[in-house]
């Protein structure tokens, strides 16, 4: 499982938002930790490898840690990218051929390009314009979106459909913004449905 993050064209503007950036105290809801560990952790190995500098990401550096995991893999795995961490896995799963079979990706509100709020963050995330590996890789491939999500516009859903025709996407109405949400039974069935 990858999780999101945040990147920026250069670093002033990523001073910009840490000098902008509002903190809280309260617990922010996430129904990929405790509740993700507590619905599949008896039928699964969860793996979440903590990405470097998830707050000013650079892909080549993500890849460099991913490929580290991709020794400790097993076959017919499972993967799960939530946000920066899913177009992580596009564009890696894109550009090079996945050592292990996979069984199924996941991909929740991932950003295809920086045509939403915050323009000009994915230059180091940006996706080639041939996707067709990415389903040779995982002919098993879902992405989900919510339409009313507040950082990852719906139309970025067409984009993917029109790249990507053999995959699943499915829409919500509202997923409490960018899946905002305590918990997500959807994909927990679908996730175990791969065990079938």
């Amino acid at each position: 499982m990858i999780h999101g993050g945040d990147t920026f064209k250069n670093r002033k503007a990523f001073f910009e938002m840490l000098k902008k950036e509002e903190v809280t105290l309260e617990k922010r809801v996430n129904w990929s930790k405790e509740y993700f560990e507590k619905e599949l952790k008896n039928n699964f190995e969860i793996i979440r490898p903590r990405m470097p500098l998830a707050d000013d990401a650079h892909y080549e550096e993500w890849k460099i840690y991913f490929e580290k995991y991709l020794l400790l893999l097993r076959n017919e795995v499972i993967l799960l990218g939530y946000s920066l961490g899913g177009i992580f896995l596009v564009k890696y799963l894109s550009e090079n051929i996945f050592p292990k079979k996979i069984l199924a990706t996941y991909l929740v509100a991932a950003p295809f390009d920086d045509s939403f709020a915050n323009k000009d963050k994915m230059g180091r995330f940006v996706l080639k314009s041939d996707l067709s590996l990415l389903e040779k890789n995982s002919p098993n491939l879902n992405f989900f979106f919510s339409e009313g999500d507040d950082l990852v516009p719906a139309s970025h859903i067409e984009k993917y459909r029109r790249k990507l025709p053999h995959s699943k996407i499915f829409i919500y109405k509202n997923k409490n913004g960018h899946f905002n949400v305590s918990k997500f039974p959807e994909i927990i069935k679908m996730i175990k449905s791969n065990l079938k």
